[in-house]
């Protein structure tokens, strides 16, 4: 199979350079190669030797690159101004939630003007608080992460509270690492007991029914996940293995408790588009029996008033609720109750409020609120803006809350009577930002097969297209992700210095159902390429920008999607924002230490040689060719990336900084802390926002004007 990347690349690589610079050169990288071959194709790879992480010749390179990249972006009054604004934008609280455990309501959260957050909590009141909770408050702090490790790199969460609310499980994580390790907390004495598991991949940790032990999913990379049950005082050891045996590393493992602790329910995900469910009596004994089992579809489980609760796109690929009697778990899928049936807009989740369900749709990639009885019976809608992102939960009798955003809103809440769908303003926005002044358009670009995809673009009320405007197109595509239109601080600065701010909707995600997410995954993901480069053209084609002035953005899978859109078509795009970056495609199966392994039944596996031809024409790192004006590149990584290998990142950097010809620079800036899970500080997050947009200001234009 040719790689798909060859005509475009060798088309492109006869342009002529657009360069702004001088740029001056980056540092020299040796080249020693080392050739692979699979299923009887050779790869060349010259710099195998940057995959050993900790190697003094790869500190060394490491050094340079952020030396080099400070450098290029420079310490300028642009990026002084851009730090200024985004700290004013993002150092503001966010709405809390708390939760209540014996006299007490927790909440973890983040004070401005601090660099972490920290678990709090008040007394709770006598009758219960309605308004939101004052951030600048006087409460009492129950874990402060910087007692763990000052440099404000690490993270604790809230995992789960004892019925008695004397004890507290919470989870610590050392910089960006996945892992994490889990402690219990004695609430009254402010002391961790011995009790402790170990840094790990855990899913879900609780209390069990009495609060004598709790029950966890550990998963590990070699032999997936396992769910066991730990009984406080006793050697972790000694824990008690439930469910998990013959699971293996790629797929993810859940429980959840039903019916007062008598039935437990077990999950197995393989990837992101097939579920097995198993149901366990426990008071009858037995194995787990089960309900779903090799069915090509997801599963969402909860307890409904008696009844297993499945949200599912079996033979529904926009998705429907069934419930199921957990009397009889293993009958026919045909003989399930349907409580809500596929509709035209994708089902995504839903709330039990009183006797109604509130569902949550996406029609067109906004959202929709729609009430129902517990019988299925449609009642009403709740309105919501268009263009908005909802979220409702329930809160004081007859009411809920309502969360909205937009691309120009940012986030607020609205307490609605659910009775006369009146609001009340709950929760104003504390973010500086004016988005009456923005306007927000749909539009439909069309890929090379036919398919129609949605492109959010927005910009100042009044701007005229005239094919020079600085624009930022940001994609993802993958893992049934919904990449919804929500406020962004980035984009929102992006926009008040005059730039046009779009995000395409492609294949891969879950935005229009099953059959979208399918269509960008394995032998289709090149789909999810073709996708984002007809939104770039159609941009470029309704005129409100050029090749000159389009910069792309995409993290994690989004950064792989952006590389090979650069590769594909260099031409198309003057800067590149690639975060965190799946990259290496033909070797991604061997990274077995630092990989989401779950990630191989969704792009592929080079082992399997129909699937390996697909990964060698759309891997990014093997199809660079040297000559070619590459537009300017920004990587960024973080040394503690247990998910994304950071090797990928420090090769592309090194293979792009070789091969280019267009005289932009290709830098890398590596945090040795971060990860794909955080570890990062209030500073390092808006220095590492301020460095991305300065930098692809830089390369567009844009510099000039603010808010």
């Amino acid at each position: 199979m040719r790689p798909r990347f060859a005509t475009a690349i060798l088309a492109a690589a006869t342009l002529g350079t657009a360069c702004r610079g001088p740029y001056p050169p980056p540092p020299g990288t040796a080249r020693d190669p080392v050739v692979d071959t699979i299923h009887g194709v050779e790869f060349t790879d010259d710099y195998r030797w940057l995959e050993d992480q900790y190697g003094p010749a790869t500190r060394a390179w490491i050094a340079e690159q952020n030396a080099y990249a400070e450098l290029v972006v420079g310490d300028t009054a642009l990026r002084a101004e851009l730090a200024g604004r985004l700290r004013e934008l993002m150092d503001v609280p966010g709405a809390l939630f708390p939760r209540r455990a014996g006299d007490y309501e927790y909440f973890s959260m983040r004070r401005p003007g601090r660099e972490a957050g920290a678990i709090h909590r008040r007394p709770a009141p006598t009758e219960r608080e309605y308004a939101p909770i004052d951030p600048e408050g006087d409460f009492e702090v129950v874990v402060d992460p910087l007692d763990i490790h000052p440099d404000g790199t690490t993270g604790v969460s809230i995992r789960d509270f004892s019925p008695d609310g004397d004890l507290m499980l919470y989870a610590v994580r050392d910089g960006g690492r996945d892992e994490v390790s889990i402690r219990v907390r004695n609430l009254d004495t402010g002391e961790d007991l011995p009790d402790r598991l170990p840094g790990s991949l855990y899913g879900r940790v609780s209390f069990n029914e009495d609060g004598s032990g709790f029950h966890y999913v550990s998963r590990s990379r070699e032999t997936g996940g396992r769910v066991r049950l730990h009984m406080l005082g006793t050697d972790v050891a000694d824990d008690v293995e439930l469910f998990g045996q013959g699971q293996g590393p790629e797929s993810f493992v859940g429980f959840s408790e039903g019916a007062g602790g008598r039935h437990m329910v077990y999950t197995v995900h393989h990837g992101w588009a097939r579920t097995d469910v198993y149901l366990q009596d426990l008071r009858a004994g037995g194995e787990p029996r089960p309900i779903v089992g090799g069915a090509p579809a997801r599963f969402s489980v909860r307890f409904v008033r008696g009844e297993l609760w499945l949200l599912t796109n079996l033979d529904a690929p926009r998705n429907r609720i069934v419930a199921v009697d957990p009397r009889n778990p293993g009958s026919d899928p045909a003989d399930w109750r349907v409580v809500l049936p596929e509709a035209e807009d994708v089902l995504t989740g839903y709330q039990i409020v009183g006797d109604r369900i509130y569902a949550d749709y996406l029609h067109n990639v906004s959202s929709r609120i729609v009430r129902y009885g517990m019988d299925g019976t449609r009642i009403d809608e709740i309105p919501v803006p268009r263009h908005h992102v909802a979220g409702l939960r329930p809160w004081r009798d007859g009411t809920a809350l309502l969360t909205l955003t937009s691309l120009t809103t940012p986030p607020h809440i609205l307490e609605i009577d659910l009775e006369t769908l009146e609001t009340t303003e709950w929760l104003p926005s504390a973010v500086p930002f004016d988005g009456d002044a923005y306007e927000v358009g749909r539009h439909w670009y069309t890929s090379p097969d036919g398919t129609r995809g949605p492109l959010y673009v927005v910009h100042r009320k009044g701007l005229e297209p005239g094919g020079d405007t600085p624009t930022l197109l940001y994609g993802y595509g993958g893992f049934n992700v919904n990449l919804l239109p929500r406020f962004d601080a980035r984009a929102a600065v992006w926009m008040e210095r005059g730039g046009v701010y779009a995000i395409a909707t492609l294949r891969g995600g879950g935005e229009f159902g099953e059959t979208w997410h399918r269509a960008g995954m394995l032998e289709n993901k090149p789909n999810v390429f073709d996708d984002f480069i007809a939104a770039a053209e159609w941009l470029i084609e309704s005129g409100y920008t050029s090749p000159e002035r389009l910069a792309i953005r995409g993290v994690s899978n989004g950064g792989l999607l952006v590389a090979g859109a650069m590769i594909t078509r260099p031409d198309l795009f003057r800067a590149v924002f690639c975060g965190f970056p799946d990259l290496d495609m033909v070797r991604f199966n061997r990274f077995t230490d630092t990989n989401n392994m779950p990630a191989l039944l969704e792009y592929g596996n080079a082992a399997v040689p129909e699937e390996f031809e697909v990964l060698q024409a759309i891997s990014p790192y093997q199809n660079v060719l040297d000559g070619v004006d590459y537009p300017a590149v920004m990587l960024t990584q973080g040394d503690l990336d247990t998910r994304v290998p950071p090797l990928q990142a420090r090769k592309m950097a090194a293979r792009l900084q070789a091969a280019t010809a267009s005289g932009l620079p290709v830098i890398l800036d590596y945090d040795p802390r971060a990860g794909h899970a955080g570890g990062r500080t209030f500073s390092r997050r808006v220095r590492n926002a301020a460095m991305e947009l300065a930098f692809l200001l830089g390369q567009v234009g844009g510099e000039e004007g603010g808010p």
